[in-house]
């Protein structure tokens, strides 16, 4: 189970293995990219978790390594690919045999065991570029989210401007992830529910 960094003081979370079907659960992913630019980029990996709608539970999904060419991974830029390198995600990569359409599918089969076609906004930090992403390469897969999204990124700016203090109390780990970033999504917006929306 992935760590994060953060002086609040949540307590750690846990997982769980079940989580009874519900329309207000929300599912939350992220995607590791080999850049910013669908047009250009491809996705390298997604991670989806699915909560409670309190986000009192955590219901890990697949952890999927997508397959891309020596020519996809060349066209990243410097960042990409130190981060992408220090964390072992271009080997395990170059490693992988999974299609985008293999990962769709199996993303789809997890998610649908939690909630149904549509009723879920897409969760997470920064998500319309998770979004763009999926639309692209995984379609089937963003069309079985609510049109809308639910993105911590709205707070954590929010935040910024009118409580800076509880902007500055969250840390984030800097993993580079697909996991660790989602469960540190669901845990920055527990934060903003706690200090910044005074629901606890």
């Amino acid at each position: 189970m992935p760590n994060t960094t953060n002086t609040s003081p949540e307590p750690p979370h846990q997982t769980q293995t079940t989580l009874a079907k519900s329309d207000l659960n929300l599912v939350w992913l992220d995607c590791e990219m080999s850049g910013l630019l669908p047009d250009r980029d491809r996705l390298l990996e997604i991670a989806v978790i699915v909560t409670s709608p309190d986000l009192s539970i955590r219901v890990e999904g697949p952890v999927l390594v997508i397959h891309q060419s020596d020519a996809v991974l060349s066209k990243m830029d410097a960042w990409n690919r130190g981060t992408h390198g220090k964390s072992g995600l271009i080997e395990k990569v170059k490693a992988s045999s999974l299609t985008e359409e293999q990962a769709q599918d199996a993303l789809i089969t997890f998610i649908k065991q939690f909630v149904s076609k549509g009723s879920s906004p897409m969760c997470g930090n920064t998500i319309g570029q998770d979004r763009r992403f999926l639309n692209k390469y995984m379609p089937k897969l963003e069309a079985w989210f609510h049109y809308r999204n639910l993105d911590v990124s709205t707070l954590k700016e929010l935040a910024r401007r009118w409580k800076p203090d509880v902007f500055n109390a969250f840390k984030k780990a800097q993993k580079h992830t697909a996991l660790a970033d989602v469960h540190e999504s669901i845990d920055e917006m527990l934060h903003y529910k706690k200090h910044f929306l005074n629901l606890n």
